[in-house]
Formats: C-alpha cells, structure tokens, sequence
C-alpha cells in the first residue's frame, strides 16, 4: 500500500497516510487541527543497492572506488 504525504493548508501540518487499495476513501483530515483542507504534496523516496558490496559483480562502479552518496 502507498504512503502519501499531505500538508494542511490551515495549520501547514505536514503528516503521511497510508492508503489502502479497497473501495473505501481514506478521510483526509489534518492530525493536528482537524481541517480537511489538505493537499497532497511530494514525497521524497530513497533508492539502495541490494546489499552488495562496492566493486562487486554486477557493480556500476568496476572499481569499488566510486562514491555511493547521492
């Protein structure tokens, strides 16, 4: 199930909701003040390898020296 951010336009409360895949409407409503005057916004995501080590077979850095902060 996705994870979206909303921030209240009232109280400028930024809060996640975890939206199901169902029939029924998830109510978006601030956490802090209640309003529903909400809108989704941005959220940021993070890639990782799978746990491999640097230099290893299949590495987009033959020689293991290459930085890995993005």
């Amino acid at each position: 199930m996705p994870i979206y951010t909303y921030v209240c336009k009232d109280c400028n409360e930024k809060f996640d909701l975890l939206i199901g895949v169902t029939s029924e409407k998830a109510e978006l409503k601030c956490k802090k003040c209640n309003s529903r005057n909400v809108d989704k916004i941005l959220s940021l995501f993070s890639v990782g390898n799978s746990g491999g080590k640097s230099g290893s077979s299949g590495s987009s850095c033959p020689t293991g020296t290459c930085p890995t902060g993005f």
